[in-house]
């Protein structure tokens, strides 16, 4: 059979495509934008047929169907390894639980440990080679497609065209073919930088040079860095990131973005997973200048500590006296998940010249308009992200300090140096109470 032949035996409706889910299934449904809408209202109509069939997915926007129709968990068990705020509030509820995961690490669990029996992804349509195209979720579903026993694919046009090997999904490999015509894309349009976050900002910009490469997350002081960059005389900047977005598309359209410079794959922005504005689409969409590889290259330390003078800025939750760091909770509550925060602080550290940034407000007003420390004397129930001995630079807005091989004393009056004011007597007290305080240490 030809291409269009082959594809044509292929094609199925999402009702019939779903039967091939049964009872105690594991079935995949990807990253964000890979989300199979059609799919997954088809499967959530088998509810009565099926029962405890787990469904994985992650940073899904939702409603999620086949949550939504089972509120007991009876015939859909929903995981996912890192929280949207619809899975936050799953979470909260009880109807979705939260599986951690290191993102270098995801293709040995998948590959060593983990079950796909039905994998449903939504992809690019078919070209002319006879390839699907994984779009900005390629760092998850490259893994995921490969490992599925039963592949099902739901075409979204809407969808954009990430350049690389990688991205590539052979039509040989797809067990069943569902056409739509398309499912909207979860855009997350970048606000303005708050005046905070650009004093947290500020406190990185100095340790940046020509020719680095960078790593940023997503939030206001990724978008502060932007914004602070693109003012500068800094030049010829690289990517290397596990999740690309518009902070990104700002760095080209004022010409700092070139990956000229870069040690590894020079000329060539990299990244894992897309996920932006509509003109971030569009500036992805095809562009051979910016490449998708699966997390376990993206985020591989090795990988990442090959870029000299390579930059890591994400952001964290909290931080205790100790110098550890929780980006993924609020106490025992689940916000978001592990990521690649750990492989990049791992990374960048090993890089020559490279440097790791992890950043907070120093204090935030909680329900009742009451101002709480991020920088606490010990966490209790808190989830350690970036244990305290991994830990380079941690900033607030009243500065960044360098914890790398500092003892418990120094760190805890680096720390206390950059809480909020109105916290420091406070965390003195207790940091004499934990001893981790010298009588002539600064107050």
């Amino acid at each position: 059979m030809n291409l269009l032949e082959q594809y044509r035996s292929k094609l199925r409706t999402a009702d019939e495509a779903v039967r091939a889910v049964k009872s105690g299934d594991w079935v995949d449904y990807g990253t964000n934008n890979s989300y199979p809408a059609a799919l997954d209202a088809a499967l959530a109509k088998r509810r009565e047929e099926l029962h405890s069939v787990k469904v994985r997915g992650n940073l899904m926007q939702g409603p999620v169907n086949v949550v939504e129709c089972d509120p007991e968990t009876e015939h859909f068990i929903y995981n996912t390894w890192h929280c949207s705020a619809y899975e936050r509030r799953l979470c909260d509820r009880g109807r979705a639980y939260f599986t951690p995961m290191v993102f270098r690490n995801m293709d040995w669990y998948y590959r060593s440990f983990l079950k796909v029996d039905v994998a449903m992804i939504s992809a690019a349509p078919m070209d002319e080679d006879g390839n699907f195209n994984l779009s900005g979720t390629v760092g998850v579903t490259r893994t995921i497609a490969d490992c599925a026993r039963h592949l099902i694919v739901e075409v979204n046009p809407a969808l954009p065209r990430v350049s690389g090997e990688a991205a590539k999904l052979p039509l040989s490999k797809v067990d069943a073919v569902v056409e739509t015509p398309g499912s909207p894309l979860w855009e997350m349009n970048p606000t303005p930088p708050s005046e905070l976050e650009k004093q947290i900002a500020s406190h990185i910009f100095p340790y940046l040079c020509d020719g680095a490469t960078i790593q940023l997350g997503i939030g206001g002081v990724p978008n502060a860095i932007g914004e602070l960059i693109a003012e500068s005389d800094l030049r010829d900047l690289g990517m290397h990131t596990e999740l690309a977005s518009d902070g990104y598309l700002s760095l080209h359209r004022a010409g700092k973005l070139t990956n000229r410079c870069k040690s590894l794959h020079p000329g060539v922005g990299v990244m894992g997973i897309a996920i932006g504005s509509k003109a971030f689409y569009e500036w992805i969409d095809g562009n051979p200048d910016l490449i998708g590889y699966p997390l376990n290259y993206v985020n591989a330390i090795p990988v990442i500590a090959q870029h000299d003078n390579m930059i890591s800025i994400n952001g964290c939750l909290a931080a205790d006296l100790y110098g550890q760091v929780c980006a993924e909770s609020a106490g025992l509550r689940q916000i978001s998940g592990t990521g690649g925060q750990l492989d990049f602080v791992n990374g960048a550290t090993a890089a020559k010249g490279g440097r790791s940034f992890l950043c907070m407000s120093s204090s935030y007003l909680d329900r009742e308009g009451v101002r709480r420390s991020r920088i606490l004397p010990h966490f209790e129930g808190d989830i350690v992200t970036t244990p305290r001995s991994e830990v380079f630079f941690l900033v607030t807005e009243y500065g960044a300090v360098n914890l790398a091989g500092k003892s418990s004393w120094e760190r805890a009056e680096a720390l206390i140096a950059v809480a909020h004011p109105d916290f420091r007597e406070e965390l003195i007290r207790a940091a004499e109470a934990q001893r981790i305080w010298l009588p002539h240490n600064k107050r």
